[in-house]
């Protein structure tokens, strides 16, 4: 074989993750492996079992792994790559995540990140395409208060994940990110290239998890794609999700306004802001989750890292939620104004130009309307 041939057959093999088939006549033929990918199929026996690859399960449902799949978000992933034909497993603790939230369709595992054995029998035992990450700790009130359980959950736990993902030739992930990395912004709205200043332990844990996924990018053939959400909210209610975080402006509105609280605590109205309330850039969760799907069919012809903010492009304060959730709901709902939060931000607004270029999605379920009405739908029932 000539020599040159021979080079970028590895080196095309090493850059899909350890092998690639060789077909002839659109029949798969022979395996090119590199000695690491080899290895590693020889520790798990994978080779004493190999046989020849038909036409039928080269096209088999693709399998992916989502972490924090019980969860608000993750839940909603995990539905919509289900209708996408993929198959699903999911690794949740449950510390945060809703057991009513597993799709049945799905593989659950019960387990956490921080046991590196656990994610080693679910590697060995199951071929994934990619992994979707979604696990973390995500509370910014929490996060200022316990910063060690921030960085532990969602920066170490994060490296263990890629380290046993690299040790089994898993070269794809996609990341949940937070516009929290940004910060406080000198300039709205904000771009994937403004500058990164997390003002508090959650976004800094954010940032630094982003940053190990870069390295292990740059320098061990990773492809990754980091989405940074803005606010999440709303509901599909096609399907039977709970809420899983009771932090959220909107959950809280609508307790309010469902009589389970007595009135709405707002911190601070005296930020530099057209009522002095905070404004935020408010996302539909389906708006959110679907980008991941075009994300991952994006990274077979692309490699590399690249960084998503997802988001409307367009902010609603406190007062503005407050009056459309009253609207909505016809319920009167009471307010305190209380001292601001440690970290929070005045102004996040998402300049999400790259979104709609690079990926071609089109928000088709973000109006403050669809957003609060499919909330009070979901949690009036509960």
């Amino acid at each position: 074989m000539d020599n040159q041939y021979l080079h970028e057959l590895i080196t095309e093999a090493k850059a899909r993750g350890g092998g690639l088939i060789l077909s002839y006549d659109s029949t798969p033929a022979a395996a090119v492996l590199t000695i690491d990918r080899y290895n590693s199929l020889l520790a798990n026996n994978a080779l004493t079992t190999m046989t020849q690859i038909s036409p039928k399960e080269k096209h088999m449902p693709l399998k992916v792994l989502v972490t924090g799949g019980a969860g608000y978000i993750g839940s909603h992933l995990v539905n919509e790559l289900l209708k996408a034909n993929y198959e699903v497993v999911i690794l949740d603790n449950l510390s945060s995540g809703k057991k009513e939230n597993l799709n049945p369709k799905a593989v659950f595992m019960e387990g956490d990140l921080a046991d590196v054995n656990l994610l080693r029998d679910i590697f060995g035992a199951n071929k994934f395409e990619a992994v979707f990450h979604m696990a973390a700790s995500l509370e910014v009130g929490e996060s200022v208060k316990e910063p060690a359980k921030y960085f532990e959950n969602n920066v170490t736990n994060t490296v263990k994940l890629l380290n046993t993902m690299n040790e089994f030739g898993v070269k794809k992930i996609i990341f949940s990110s937070t516009a929290a990395v940004y910060g406080e912004a000198a300039k709205v709205p904000i771009t994937e290239t403004s500058p990164l200043h997390p003002n508090n332990p959650y976004g800094s844990s954010k940032l630094l998890a982003e940053r190990s996924i870069k390295y292990f990018c740059e320098y061990l053939g990773f492809h990754a794609t980091v989405f940074r959400y803005f606010n999440a909210c709303g509901f599909d209610t096609n399907i039977s999700v709970l809420p899983t975080h009771q932090s959220h402006l909107i959950y809280n509105v609508l307790m309010v306004a469902k009589g389970q609280k007595t009135h709405l605590e707002v911190f601070g109205n005296d930020y530099s802001t057209f009522d002095g309330t905070g404004v935020r850039d408010y996302v539909h969760v389906s708006d959110i989750v679907l980008p991941h799907i075009l994300a991952l069919k994006k990274m077979d012809g692309t490699s590399g890292f690249e960084v998503y903010n997802i988001g409307t492009g367009k902010g609603f304060s406190v007062l503005e939620i407050v009056n459309s959730a009253s609207e909505i709901s016809s319920r009167i709902i009471p307010m305190e104004v209380v001292p601001r939060r440690p970290g929070d931000a005045a102004t996040t607004v998402a300049d999400n130009a790259k979104l709609l270029k690079n990926l071609g999605y089109q928000l088709k379920f973000s109006t403050l309307e669809n957003m609060i009405g499919t909330s009070w739908e979901v949690l009036k029932g509960i």
